[in-house]
């Protein structure tokens, strides 16, 4: 139990969940050819898995004092798992992680693809060493690799079988995974920023330098406010283009009740907002809008086929 507490299983779940619901929910309903079989996909989420799982026990290991004076009943390395036993475990989901993803690489015949999945190890390294301690870089990076988890999904199942007559087909739906990509990003660059309001104690004890260090709780409350509205307003824009425009009616009442009004709820929140508790309930908030979000490609998807 104290290795999944480590690894945060329950994020590792939602991961994995987000990759098969692209799958399964979405690019096996559509009449497109796919590179990767069963047994190949389930690979593909092991290998995203691991490299993540890897990357919070490495941020566990080099945060051990902030993690105390941030959260002290939470910490695990050095109190429930001993800190070789974290570095060897560490060591033990890269090289699987990276090794499945380069037998990946090879099976679609894109050698050169096993790069990304040691450029995601290192930069997690990277980020758990020095990234995390820079004013919004390390938020940044952490939304960035996160949206890569669903562009990765196009680069090993969509991208080989592309070709021929079916380009266009591929291309549009490419671009539905990037788009879904930008509102992972967006909504784990706030979550991130959020998470830094709720540590700002023990961030402040260790010398780090994150955005409610820098320009204090109040500022980045407002500076959240702005950026909520603004996923807000860029989610009624892509609803009202995409979902009301096709008639998608079903899809529009989902997305209305379980990603915008909770939007509306974290938006009203955050601007008054000051304390611990109240920081980790709207990030709570914004891990479900995240989890529904997901689900939203399959909502969608069956609204499509229901009106066919």
């Amino acid at each position: 139990m104290n290795f999944l507490k480590l690894i945060r299983y329950q994020n590792l779940l939602l991961l994995a969940f987000m990759q098969l619901i692209f799958r399964y929910g979405f690019l096996k309903l559509q009449s497109i050819p796919l590179a990767l079989s069963h047994f190949q996909y389930g690979l593909l989420v092991l290998s995203t898995v691991l490299i993540a799982a890897a990357g919070y026990i490495i941020n566990d290991i080099l945060d051990q004092e902030t993690d105390y004076d941030n959260r002290p009943e939470n910490t695990i390395v050095g109190r429930l798992v001993s800190e070789k036993t974290a570095y060897n475990m560490y060591f033990v989901l890269n090289i699987l992680g990276v090794g499945i993803g380069y037998y990946l690489a090879n099976v679609i015949q894109r050698p050169s693809f096993a790069g990304l999945f040691i450029i995601i190890s290192a930069t997690l390294y990277m980020y758990a060493t020095n990234l995390k301690q820079m004013l919004l870089l390390g938020n940044i990076i952490v939304a960035l690799l996160l949206s890569l988890s669903v562009l990765i999904i196009g680069l090993f199942d969509l991208l080989p079988a592309t070709g021929g007559d079916n380009i266009q087909v591929m291309g549009d739906i490419f671009t539905i995974l990037i788009h879904y990509a930008i509102f992972t990003f967006i909504i784990n660059l706030i979550r991130e920023i959020v998470k830094d309001m709720e540590d700002v104690e023990g961030d402040y004890n260790q010398g780090m330098s994150t955005l409610p260090i820098a320009i204090g709780i109040d500022k980045t409350t407002k500076v959240v406010f702005a950026l909520g509205i603004m996923a807000t307003v860029l989610l009624l824009l892509y609803i009202n283009v995409n979902l009301m425009n096709s008639k998608l009616y079903y899809a529009v009442v989902y997305t209305l009740l379980f990603i915008v009004a909770p939007m509306i709820f974290f938006i009203i929140k955050i601007w008054t907002a000051q304390t611990k508790k109240e920081f980790h309930l709207l990030s709570t908030v914004l891990k479900w809008i995240i989890f529904f979000g997901i689900l939203s490609v399959l909502i969608i998807t069956l609204n499509i086929k229901n009106n066919a």
